[in-house]
This record gives structure tokens, sequence and C-alpha cells, in this order.
């Protein structure tokens, strides 16, 4: 009742709220209080409960040129709730929770329509500063417009999203887990699961153990994988990636030199891994997960968002006469509007370990302090709490740091 009653009083009219704005490329964000209009047509304006601060965002965040649009909202790991909705909306209604994703889904073109793919070919992912049709839903106390990001826009307590980038999802999970579905965890459980097919008994290395390769490794626990190798500098990691059935661990700076490629040979009988997977973003590391890769089947995931201009080089003879392939995947090949909720419901049924990813929840206004944690890597994910009264009703801690 108090929803319906909060979007009578708000619906068709712009709402002020709090936000964190970035306003200079890797300069401390903002809080401050800016407008959110009314959404239009197949658009719907959310109350955002929480969000977590995942590394693609620091990645774009540090970005001037090219993709650097200021002053701009980031956040793309969001849940909330419906605060209103424009014309033609009919799949969700007020009061429903939420998840927007980056990716759309329009339901007609032949990438939606097909199990194969997740990249919608009528609305194709772009790293536009504007919401789909091209325009903006913010604007500071002067008038002026603030970006989006991803479509999505996370670090606001409201903000507006294209029907086609919405996924409705049970209010039953607490909103500090369900905001990880939005990206990091996704991506990494939906690589082993639908982009690699992780089989049981199978031999994995992951390289680079953030939240993304945990994740991959927790998939391919799921999976039942027999040997799942971590490779990381970080030697934090070694306990943590137990916890989520990392079997054997290789710190780089402790080889001597030798690349982890011959390690993970040698740990495999000169063979290879079945799957491998790059969880940083460096061409050099794609490399170093393509040559344990093993020949005849194996395969090789990059996951890592890197410059949009990087590349890496093959060796020809190795590439076309191995027998193994290598691909590169957004969000783990996962479709959002029908995934979401099938890794809500494994977390439901206590089987996807989601807790143990948030290490920290902090106020809005603590923001820029999560963003120094991940960037030390002191953190796995850090839960940023729009709505304070649900976090208290939710029985939060929130950390002081």
């Amino acid at each position: 009742m108090a929803q319906t009653q909060e979007a009578s009083k708000t619906a068709g009219k712009p709402i002020r709220c709090r936000a964190a704005v970035a306003r200079k490329a890797g300069e401390p964000l903002v809080i401050e209080e800016i407008t959110v209009a009314p959404p239009k047509a197949r658009e719907l304006r959310v109350r955002v409960l929480c969000s977590a601060l995942c590394f693609s965002d620091i990645h774009f965040w540090r970005l001037e040129e090219p993709h650097g649009y200021y002053p701009r909202i980031f956040g793309h790991e969001t849940v909330g709730v419906v605060e209103s909705v424009g014309e033609g909306v009919e799949d969700v209604k007020v009061g429903d929770t939420v998840i927007p994703s980056f990716l759309a889904y329009c339901g007609e073109c032949p990438d939606c329509i097909s199990i194969k793919s997740n990249q919608c070919s009528k609305l194709r992912f772009e790293l536009s500063p504007y919401i789909r049709d091209g325009t903006s839903r913010f604007s500071d106390a002067k008038g002026e417009t603030i970006y989006h990001f991803g479509y999505t826009s996370g670090f606001s307590e409201y903000t507006v999203v294209d029907i086609t980038h919405v996924t409705k999802v049970d209010p039953a999970i607490p909103p500090s887990k369900a905001c990880l579905l939005g990206c990091g965890v996704s991506t990494g459980v939906g690589a082993a699961w639908k982009t690699a097919d992780v089989e049981a008994g199978s031999t994995v290395a992951i390289f680079g153990l953030g939240v993304i390769g945990l994740a991959v490794a927790e998939g391919a626990r799921l999976r039942g994988a027999k040997t799942i190798i971590g490779v990381d500098l970080n030697p934090d990691k070694v306990e943590i990636g137990k916890k989520f059935g990392i079997t054997h661990f290789i710190n780089p700076k402790e080889l001597g030199g030798k690349p982890a490629s011959e390690v993970i040979l040698g740990m495999t009988d000169g063979l290879g891994a079945d799957y491998c997977f790059e969880c940083v973003g460096l061409p050099s590391l794609s490399q170093e997960a393509f040559a344990c890769c093993r020949k005849g089947w194996g395969k090789t995931i990059i996951l890592g968002v890197d410059k949009p201009d990087s590349k890496f080089i093959l060796n020809s003879l190795v590439n076309n006469h191995s027998g193994k392939t290598i691909t590169g995947v957004q969000y783990g090949g996962l479709k959002p509007n029908i995934d979401i909720a099938i890794l809500g419901k494994r977390y439901l049924d206590k089987e996807l370990q989601l807790d143990l990813f948030v290490t920290h929840e902090i106020k809005l206004e603590d923001i820029n302090k999560a963003f120094k944690l991940l960037i030390e890597g002191k953190c796995l994910r850090t839960v940023i709490w729009m709505d304070q009264e649900r976090a208290s009703a939710d029985g939060v801690t929130f950390n002081e740091l």
C-alpha cells in the first residue's frame, strides 16, 4: 500500500534525490541532489535499494577518451523497486523488484529468439551516455545534463531504465545479494555454465581471482569440476578461493620467472586444462590462458575488460592445428531476462554462494571508500545502500571504513 501511495504522489513528476556523480575522470564522486525525470514510453523509474561496485565501473571511471562522458552516474550492479512506469510497459508493475541490466532483450530479433546468443541485434550494447532514446533523465541543480552509464546508473536513489533492460526478480532474495546478479557473479558463473559448459571431472584454470574469477570457480564447482586452478598475485586469495572450490593456487611472483602456463601444463601431464578463463583484462594473460589450454577440445574464455584498442597475438600454427578454441563473451553468455531468475532460485535453494561475495556494506555517502577498497584489492563486493531504511529493516550493519 505504501509503495502504491508513493507512486500516486510522484508518478509523472520529476523526483529530486541524491546521487553519487562522477564529475571528472578518476576524481572522487560527489554526492549531489539531482533531478530524475519521469519515465517516457516503454521506460520505468526505479527506486534503487542498493548497488554493488564492480571493477568495470572503475575501469570506465578512469577513462577520459574514448567513452569518457562527464558528469556521469555509474553503477550497474543494482536492484530496486519500480516507482512508476511509462506508456506501453506491461511486463512489470509498480512495486515489483527488478534488476536493471546493461544488456537488452527485445524478444523479437534473431539473437533474442536464439538460445545461442545474448547479444540483442535490435538494441545493441554500446557505451552510450544516454538511455535508449538518446537522451538523459538526469539533471543537476543547475539544470545541466548528467549522463547515464550502461543503461542502468545505479549510484542514484532513483534511476530510469528502458523496459528492455530490466528483469523482475523474487523479492525474497536480499537486495545486497540480488544486486550481484547484475554483472560480476552472473558473468563468471554463466561463463562456466553456458560459454564453457564445464563438465564433471574436468580441469579448470582461472587467471585472476577477483569476483568474476571466483564466480567462475563457483560455477565450475557446481558443475562438478575435479581440479580448479586459481592464478593470482594476491596471497590472500588462497583461503578465499578455497571457499569457492579452488583446489590449487598459483602465485606468479613465486615461480622464479617461469610462466604460470608452464606450471599448469606440468600439473596436467603436459596436456593442459580443459577450460581456461582470463578474468583480468590483460592481453598477456589471454596468451597465457590459451597456451595452457588442452589441445583437441580445450576452450579459452576471455572475460576481462581491457582498453578498447587492446590486442593480443596468437601463434598461427598452434591456433590453426591444435584443435582448441578461444572466445570472448559478455555477461557469461547469459540472457538476463531468463537466467537471472534461475541464479536467484539457485541462491534461495542454498546452492549458489552469493553471501560469500559481499565483504562490505556501506552508506551512499561513503562510496569513495568503496572505490579505494576495490582498487587496493581489499574487498570482493562492497554494497552501497541508497535505501538505508530498508538496510536497517534487513539488519544490515554498515562497515566503518
